[in-house]
């Protein structure tokens, strides 16, 4: 495959991906005419418009969606061999890494990952953006960050993505003023903290909601920050994944998990990239660094 052929492949598939003329030439770190010019000779060597504009947005036709598949298929692999034979030294990478994190993924799994940064003595510049759930695969195919972890599932069709982690939901409480045994019974007199679920945890609200007891609840946050020390100081009681109560507790220990007396399970977390074709080989790295740090080794390179 030539040169040229190879760029008028890179470029279909990133078009496609992005659906725009300005973020594909970005990415391509390219003038917007050349992505232009480089669109009409495809339309020429595959006799057909391949993309429409309407508004902002280029749509694929229906060939260019038979043709995606294939062709993202043989631009992966040859990129890969490319990168096998270049090489990584993650010593002596220095550029920007951007994680698309929820606060509450902020607060339990940015530790462990710039633990293993600092095991690997790599040093990148990590950037943390914070990303609400419906912002990820936006953010995603425009480079506005390289890698995203949550529990929101999210359609896969232009990203790769892979299970890290089950979500089992528990409550919180204060030792001073512990919940009783679990039963349906347990939360009769209790005030709630309620957290907003733009992060992606829609369990707790629906839940309060379903056994009626959103009349309990004291206290509404956007975010999970504040809670341990609100419920240390308080009784109020709060909703969460397991993984994130294992988490505050190691804050403050005087905080206690209770089991709930309903099924408490929701999608998994799951850590989301670009297609193979449009990572780096700092991205691919990264990638799997992070997927080593969190990972509860409950899913086996399952891709979602």
């Amino acid at each position: 495959m030539s040169h040229t052929d190879l760029n008028q492949l890179r470029t279909f598939v990133v078009l496609y991906e992005l659906r725009s003329v300005t973020a594909t030439a970005d990415r391509l770190h390219v003038t917007q005419p050349t992505v232009s010019y480089t669109l009409a000779r495809l339309r020429e060597r595959f006799r057909d418009d391949l993309f429409r504009r309407e508004g902002h947005v280029m749509v694929p036709t229906t060939r260019a969606t038979e043709l995606f598949g294939p062709l993202h298929e043989a631009l992966s692999r040859i990129e890969a061999a490319v990168d096998d034979t270049a090489g990584f030294e993650a010593t002596t990478y220095t550029g920007e890494l951007a994680l698309g994190l929820t606060s509450i993924g902020e607060q339990t799994f940015l530790p462990p990952i710039m633990g293993a940064l600092a095991r690997e003595r790599a040093n990148p510049h990590v950037v943390v953006k914070r990303i609400d759930s419906d912002e990820v695969e936006d953010a995603l195919m425009r480079g506005r960050i390289d890698l995203a972890v949550t529990v929101s599932p999210i359609d896969v069709s232009r990203l790769w993505g892979t299970r890290v982690r089950s979500v089992e939901y528990v409550a919180l409480a204060s030792q001073d003023h512990p919940l009783a045994d679990t039963s349906p019974e347990m939360f009769e007199g209790r005030r709630f903290v309620r957290v907003s679920s733009r992060g992606g945890h829609v369990f707790p609200l629906h839940t309060l909601i379903e056994h009626g007891l959103m009349p309990q609840v004291a206290l509404s946050v956007d975010e999970y920050a504040t809670v341990p020390a609100v419920l240390v100081a308080t009784d109020l009681v709060v909703l969460l994944p397991r993984h994130v109560a294992e988490v505050f507790r190691g804050w403050f220990p005087t905080l206690q998990v209770t089991e709930l007396p309903w099924p408490g399970e929701s999608s998994p977390v799951t850590l989301y990239t670009r297609r193979e074709s449009s990572l780096s080989p700092a991205q691919r790295w990264l990638r799997k660094l992070v997927i080593d740090a969190i990972s509860s080794g409950e899913f086996f390179d399952d891709p979602a």
